[in-house]
């Protein structure tokens, strides 16, 4: 199937049928153990992951079930140490995690505060190369709120950051939104964007199950660097030089922008708390989205923590009468 030429796609409040609101909640972690079983992306070996529920202000944890000591990675930008291809954290004694994007998309989407989650193995499972089945297994967990207020960063001064043509940036706004632009010289992918309000449950349905892409024609190289050992067209959009090679063909006519889209959300999710302003994005990838959170959070001028229990917004004008303090970056 393809695509050809420049899209442009905006998924606003009167398609998704969203109210502009943001209600106040508790923190929730999952109510139920759950787990599954998958190949890691990159890696090519069988990995076993299991969700456990995590107390309040614990945040997402990354535990290596495999390794000595079981070592604990948190899943904050400060332990992100390598983005090629995808997001891997590091955490004490070197001990790694991979692929991490997509569960955290989900956790942001399900609006899972705290949770843990045990790894046997280096990387997180692709599944099928999209939250969906993330999303999936956390419905079947169910959801537990918890006796303390949501935290929440506000973005009170615009952070920016450039490379190479690639741009990503945050402003504030009443509202959380995410607007991504992507370029690649492939008729198939071609130019695209798409804008839409942070809705969590209907962007579930609407990003959630878009799928990572790649191109027939860098295949060798990535597994010559050791990466997509484990791709297949079973849990990857591979681009040939006709065309989608999938025999389904895309789930969504501009499905590589909603998965670029995804990754902005889990990537952004690892400020530690979700992010109360505007998200843009143009040919952004997972480096650009790590340093974008890197650089608010060391700016102490940039944002605010505002915790849900003091929130009280008029949602037709905008003002907030939340009052809060700036305080120390720390992720």
């Amino acid at each position: 199937m393809n695509i050809v030429g420049s899209q442009r796609n905006e998924i606003g409040t009167q398609d998704l049928g969203v109210r502009e609101s943001r209600s106040a909640r508790a923190q929730r972690t999952i109510a139920h153990r759950i787990g599954c079983v998958g190949i890691g992306l990159h890696g090519g070996r069988k990995v076993s992951l299991t969700l456990l529920p995590a107390a309040a202000d614990t945040g997402v944890m990354f535990v290596r079930t495999d390794l000595p000591g079981r070592p604990v990675i948190p899943a904050v930008a400060d332990r992100v140490a390598d983005t090629t291809m995808c997001t891997a954290l590091v955490g004490a004694d070197d001990a790694k995690v991979a692929t991490v994007e997509h569960l955290m998309a989900a956790f942001a989407l399900a609006e899972i505060d705290n949770v843990t989650v045990e790894l046997d193995g280096p990387e997180v499972p692709i599944m099928d190369g999209s939250a969906a089945p993330f999303l999936f297994l956390l419905e079947c967990a169910g959801v537990r709120e918890q006796d303390r207020p949501l935290r929440r960063i506000e973005v009170i001064k615009p952070v920016v950051v450039e490379a190479a043509g690639k741009m990503a940036r945050l402003d504030p706004a009443p509202f959380t939104s995410f607007a991504a632009s992507i370029e690649f010289d492939h008729p198939a992918v071609g130019a695209q964007s798409l804008a839409v309000p942070f809705e969590p449950a209907r962007l579930a349905r609407v990003l959630g199950p878009a799928r990572t892409f790649g191109f027939a024609a860098d295949i060798e190289q990535l597994r010559a660097m050791g990466l997509a050992r484990g791709g297949s067209l079973d849990n990857a959009v591979v681009v040939g030089p006709e065309g989608v090679l999938n025999p389904g063909g895309l789930r969504f006519p501009d499905e590589f922008v909603r998965h670029k889209m995804l990754d902005a959300i889990g990537d952004t999710f690892l400020a530690g708390a979700p992010i109360i302003g505007r998200w843009t994005g143009h040919r952004a990838g997972h480096a650009l989205h790590v340093k974008l959170v890197r650089a608010l959070l060391a700016d102490r001028s940039a944002w605010r923590y505002v915790d849900d229990a003091d929130e009280a917004v008029d949602l037709r004008s905008g003002r907030s009468s939340r009052v809060a303090e700036p305080v120390a970056a720390s992720a």
